[in-house]
């Protein structure tokens, strides 16, 4: 649109071009507008939507395409009856801007309405109002740049002038840009008129962007834009094109502005390049510019010298002065191979050389190994109580083979399996669609290859001509093939109803990234050394192999620092930033939807035979956002349908791994042996957790480390009978009880379209609209178990391993996304434990009450009625195991039906055998914490009423917070009743377990009373309450909640209000709330203020938030997420503890958050080991550590000095909370802690 253009202009495009935030950043969906005001008149809504409709078009007629608009498309006429349902909106060729303005409700006028009139005339007075506030804009920018010369005094009085400036310039956040046509060397303005203006404005900003991003170091502009500047000169670092990088080095280098966005390590790259071409002349002119703008030289400088001195043996002169100007600047000789990464041969290279001055110079020695001192892990890291690491049931030979199979998915990045879906006998029709289909991809994939070639030899064209195009490199990384490739596959998944823009870009440019990383990898050498370590590691895990008594991470450190020479195993970093990715995945989409072309007549050869896009650009709203969205078109979807493939394509990092995983030694290795993994997960680009971990000592991160060592080296199977069941199930029209979705062939018929939609009845275009959510809720919720199931299918047969990573809390996960343990009943139902153990003599009662505990029949009673009641239960029990779809299904009756069924096959295949105490079982049986969220509270708090309430206190049977909370609820209900309060009155009966349960588990995480009330207005409906009293009595409810939970948990209130008045006030002086796990993890809330970045592309603009640690703290969601996210960590800690102290017990153990599996053998000693560490955590001084902590962090010394509202913040961070007298030691003899 011409508002963002103008906008666009203002900012600038090197501004533009750079603005962004870390490519980690994942969104569902990327807007292509900023968020839509809710009291926005209609006539802006009109006028809007016709500029949007006014671009697309001159980009359709530009591009000869007069079959796309942008919300519909021609159909042409498939030639059978079946698909003509697909038929009803056929539009009617024409000129393209005499389309309407889409309105969503699928009208088709034949001439523009009145009001697209009217709207043309609002259009101009806008238009000529913004160009008027834009002139005023530029001469005040004007202003601004003659007023630099002033005098140092009026700088503030300049500041304020410019922040006028800035607020006059505000103006309503721009909607989803027109898609215009855009050359590479810049973009040209919809509107012919407006094009001086922008000129203008352009030259203005262009004065003034030097004083707003680059002379600002510290923000997040800036830090993007260098990061860019890197990740260009490590392009032509890989594509060894030194020229090319000095050449866009000195682009910098010689203006005194720009020059202000290079740090030492942009010199560094180019100095490496060089180096490897031993041209030590150039080398030397970097560092004489280095000291021309007033860097200090870094080690990695020394280090690239040095190793180009090396390659080309210069003389032992040259390199005495480069090793005492090392000396000179405050570095030693062996920094440079304990600190700098090499590739490569460098480091021998870099050795080489400094043999040359001191011949007999030795590597230093590796550090020795520190041990963690954390109170808690004592008797853990204790040399004395070290035992040998458990084994795992395979040879080294076995394990060197299963790394291959790894290494060898890895290296082709995806993988293309057996879907589970039933195949039908194929039909002339499939066979038919499937040589169409692949004719048709041989074609796009020439289409797709030509277009790109093409689009590269015009921007090395461009290149010449205006100095430099940003991305050129980037196509260059990987060859042209590789490229067509991640196109096609992005094309193959497309689903018919789209995907938006901004979810395609990221994909296919992280595709790309992925590609190049594992490329450098190679390059490098350092999958060699990984691959010669790894040889070397499994005998630590072999069971045909002994080794001394080391954990896995200090077995791979301890053969790391043995190999000595070679490359290091962790890669210089080289990430790529979030709007870099968005604007390279862009450009292939563009090149995608421009390249894929289907003919018109493919499905009904009596039409016309003419080339028709396959894909098509519309936009849609998702709640108030409106979205650019890419939709195939409707022949393609009839083809693929038909062609009904059964091949499923993942990348590899989404299967489980086929050998034991890399271990975790640092924050930036472990887990996959090739595919970029973080050890935490970011949200919203937070990349403070990263520097976070990095600033942190190596050894406070072993506990967590070693953590997800032992959860990842745990070794799982297929449980194949379920498993053929599900699918049997899946195949045969699913069953949405047993949470199997059905296919989209048994969705609800769709409702008759109403004749004129335009004056249509509402109610019909209602039940038109559910219908197309429920359609698109089941393919979504269809493809998801597709997924999972032909993923454990694909590997039925196969022992495998989940890497795991963790959230910034701490809270862990595996890293594949679709099939895992932490996933729902169908999958938890599929999964065993590859190595098995014997029962025991009390295994199989622990597989009798696990079975009850999963049914969900007896939360109440105690475990020695459970058992008696399985066995009670005995006949029903073996019938669901023999009969599970043919006998009297008593397993479909419960809590999780297929994890009830697996468990009355294993207790069936257990109770038949000769002796049940020497059955081997693989089964995992659960123990789950109870209400946990409540129970660290009441620990915290020594909260004796809560602590009874949720388990700590040992009792004869299961207490249950819920129902206590429910009774209390319902006293305050009587008392009110009987003084007349009326909807008192009204919810006599209405009050139980089910209706409070929801708002008592999420209080411990924070729900607000306004969240609360929604709970309970949900629950309330489900069970049929008076309509009309529904607001009132949910109102009213959540408060008696609250009250009930504050009664029952005195200390736990206190506690969660001490944390949000806390993390209040630290965001209010504009820092992030900050702290330490018991374990020693730090820990950042990543929640800051957004902000929107537009990102210029020719298709459309995306507007994209960003939010980063140069952005204010978003003061409501710190303040609201602390005592959560803190009790999260506190979770995390307590598994971790239990994780570490079975593996010294030789256990097998694995966790989902607060719900701990291991064997039936080992659940007695599970439990005891959990209820220690439980204890042992909350026997330190948990809050007066934090209050320590935050006390030193925020409130610095400064005696008077001190400002109000670091006074005022000492107090509420001194006033730690008192506690109960609730006896912790109790917990030990507690049945039910965790049952």
């Amino acid at each position: 649109m011409s508002l963002l253009r103008l906008r666009a202009a203002l900012l600038g495009p090197a501004r533009l071009r750079g603005a962004g935030i870390p490519w980690s950043v994942l969104r569902n969906y990327s807007s292509a507008s900023a968020k839509e005001k809710a009291r926005r008149s209609a006539i802006c809504e009109r006028t809007e939507l016709l500029e949007v409709l006014k671009a697309r078009a001159k980009q359709l007629q530009a591009n000869n395409v007069p079959e796309m608009t942008v919300n519909k498309v021609e159909l042409a006429p498939l030639g059978n009856d079946k698909y003509q349902d697909l038929l009803q909106k056929v539009v009617t060729p024409g000129r393209a801007e005499e389309q309407p303005a889409p309105s969503g409700k699928g009208e088709s006028p034949a001439g523009p309405s009145s009001w697209v009139e009217k709207s043309k005339k609002e259009l101009y007075i806008r238009q000529l109002k913004v160009e008027r506030k834009l002139s005023i804009a530029a001469s005040r920018l004007a202003l601004e740049g003659q007023a630099k010369a002033k005098p140092k005094s009026k700088r503030k009085g300049k500041a304020k002038a410019k922040a006028k400036a800035k607020k006059r310039l505000k103006r309503p956040k721009a909607k989803v840009a027109a898609a215009q046509s855009q050359s590479h060397a810049g973009s040209r303005s919809v509107y012919a008129h407006s094009k001086p203006r922008v000129v203008a404005v352009k030259e203005a900003a262009k004065a003034q962007r030097p004083q707003s991003v680059l002379e600002n170091k510290d923000s997040s502009q800036h830090n993007v834009l260098q990061q860019t500047i890197q990740a260009n000169l490590e392009c032509f670092l890989f594509l060894q094109q030194p020229e090319e990088a000095e050449r866009l080095l000195l682009l910098y280098h010689r203006s005194p502005v720009k020059r202000r966005l290079l740090n030492v390590n942009a010199y560094n790259i180019v100095m490496r390049i060089w180096a490897r071409k031993g041209c030590l002349q150039h080398i030397n002119r970097l560092f004489s510019m280095l000291e021309s703008v007033g860097l200090q030289p870094s080690l990695d400088s020394y280090a690239a010298a040095l190793e180009c001195m090396g390659r080309n043996q210069s003389s032992t002169k040259a390199i005495q002065r480069c090793m005492q100007q090392l000396k000179k600047n405050g570095f030693r000789v062996d920094e440079l191979f304990q600190k700098c990464l090499f590739e490569e041969d460098e480091k021998e290279k870099v050795l080489r050389a400094i043999r040359i001055v001191q011949p007999n110079y030795q590597l230093p020695p590796p550090p020795s190994p520190q041990t963690c001192k954390s109170s808690l892990l004592q008797d853990f890291y204790s040399k004395e109580k070290m035992v040998s690491y458990p084994k795992l049931d395979f040879s080294v030979q076995e394990l060197q083979e299963r790394f291959q199979q790894q290494l060898e998915m890895e290296l082709n990045n995806t993988i293309t399996i057996e879907s589970v879906e039933s195949t039908k006998p194929l039909t002339p029709q499939a066979i038919k669609a499937r040589k169409l289909l692949a004719t048709l991809r041989s074609r796009w994939h020439d289409s797709i290859l030509q277009a790109l070639q093409k689009s590269k030899r015009s921007m090395s064209k461009l290149k010449t001509v205006s100095g430099y195009n940003i991305l050129y490199p980037y196509l260059c990384l990987l060859p042209d093939e590789e490229y067509v490739g991640i196109m096609l596959q992005i094309l193959n998944t497309l689903s018919p109803q789209g995907e938006s823009l901004a979810v395609l870009a990221r994909e296919l440019g992280s595709k790309v990234y992925n590609r190049y990383i594992t490329q450098r990898k190679l390059r490098s050498r350092q999958l060699e050394k990984v691959q010669e370590v790894y040889e070397d590691y499994i005998h630590l895990l072999a069971k045909d192999s002994q080794t001394d008594e080391y954990l896995p991470r200090e077995y791979w450190e301890k053969l790391v620092a043995e190999a000595g020479f070679g490359p290091s195993l962790n890669l210089k970093d080289s990430s790529w930033p979030y709007m870099l990715i968005m604007r390279l995945g862009m450009h292939m989409l563009e090149l995608l939807v421009h390249a894929v072309k289907v003919p018109r007549n493919a499905l009904n050869p009596r039409l016309e035979h003419k080339l028709i896009p396959v894909l098509y650009h519309i936009y849609s709203f998702r709640s108030s956002w409106q979205v650019g969205l890419i939709k195939p078109h409707p022949i393609f979807s009839q083809i693929v349908s038909d062609a009904a493939e059964t091949l499923l394509t993942f990348n590899s990092s989404a299967i489980p791994m086929l050998c034991p995983p890399v271990p975790w030694t640092s924050p930036h290795f472990g887990a996959f042996v090739l595919n970029d993994t973080k050890l935490m997960r970011f949200v919203d680009g937070a990349i403070q957790h990263q520097l976070l971990l990095e600033q942190c000592p190596p050894v406070n991160l072993h506990p967590v480390l070693d953590a997800l060592n032992q959860l990842g080296n745990c070794a799982w199977k297929i449980n194949q009978p379920v498993l053929d069941i599900i699918i049997s199930i899946f195949n045969d029209k699913g069953n949405e009880k047993l949470d199997i979705p059905p296919p989209i062939s048994e969705a609800p018929r769709p409702p008759t379209t109403p004749s004129n939609s335009s004056t249509g009845n509402k109610s019909e275009k209602h039940e038109l609209l559910l219908y197309k959510k429920k359609t698109a809720e089941m393919h979504s919720l269809r493809m998801d178990a597709l997924y999972k199931l032909s993923i454990a299918n694909y590997v039925r047969d196969k022992v495998f391993w989940f890497p795991h990573n963790m959230d910034f809390r701490g809270r862990t996960y595996p890293c594949p996304p679709y099939f895992n343990h932490l996933g729902n009943d169908v999958t938890r139902a599929i999964l065993l434990f590859a190595q098995g153990k014997p029962l025991g003599p009390r295994g199989l009662d622990w597989l009798k009450i696990h079975l009850i505990n999963l049914t969900g029949l007896k939360k109440r009673n105690a475990l020695q009625e459970r058992l008696e009641y399985a066995n009670e239960i005995m006949e029903e029990i073996l019938d669901s195991a023999d009969h599970p779809l043919t006998g009297r299904k008593w397993w479909m009756n419960t809590d999780e039906p297929w994890q009830a069924l697996a468990c009355c096959m294993e207790i069936a295949k257990a109770s038949r055998s000769p002796d049940p105490a020497a059955y081997i079982s693989h089964f995992p049986v659960h123990q789950d914490g109870s209400c946990n969220g409540l129970q660290h509270y009441a620990a915290l708090g020594r909260d004796l009423i809560g602590a009874i309430s949720v388990n700590l206190m040992p009792c004869n049977v299961p207490q249950d917070v819920y129902s206590a909370v429910a009774q209390q609820v319902e006293e305050f209900r009587k008392k009110d009743a009987e003084q007349g309060v009326k909807i008192a009155q009204v919810l006599q009966g209405f009050i139980s377990r089910k209706v409070v349960k929801q708002t008592v588990m999420t209080v411990v995480y924070g729900v607000t009373r306004y969240g609360g009330r929604l709970q309970m207005e949900k629950r309330l409906k489900e069970i049929e309450f008076p309509e009309e009293y529904l607001w009132e009595a949910s109102h009213y409810l959540v408060k008696q909640v609250f009250n009930g939970i504050k009664e029952m948990f005195s200390a736990t209130r206190d506690i969660q209000n001490w944390l949000t008045e806390s993390a209040k006030l630290i965001a209010q002086s504009g820092q992030t709330v900050e702290w330490v796990t018991p374990l020693g993890l730090p820990i950042v809330q990543p929640y800051y203020r957004s902000k929107s970045t537009v990102l210029n592309c020719s298709m459309q603009h995306l507007s994209v938030k960003s939010s980063n640690s140069n952005q204010k703290p978003d003061t409501v969601k710190q303040k609201n997420a602390f005592p959560p996210n803190f009790i999260h960590s506190l979770d995390s800690t307590h598994m971790m503890l239990t994780a570490l102290h079975c593996l010294r017990q030789s256990m097998t153990f694995v966790s989902v958050h607060d719900c701990y599996w291991t064997h039936a053998l080992t659940v007695d000693i599970m439990n005891q080991i959990c209820r220690q560490q439980f204890v042992a955590l909350h026997s330190e001084k948990i809050l007066q550590d934090l209050s320590k902590f935050m006390l030193e962090k925020y409130c610095r010394p400064g005696g008077e000095t001190r400002a109000l509202w670091q006074k005022k913040l000492m107090e509420q961070l001194s006033n730690v909370p008192k506690t109960g007298k609730f006896n912790l030691k109790k917990v030990m003899d507690s049945t039910y802690f965790f049952s």
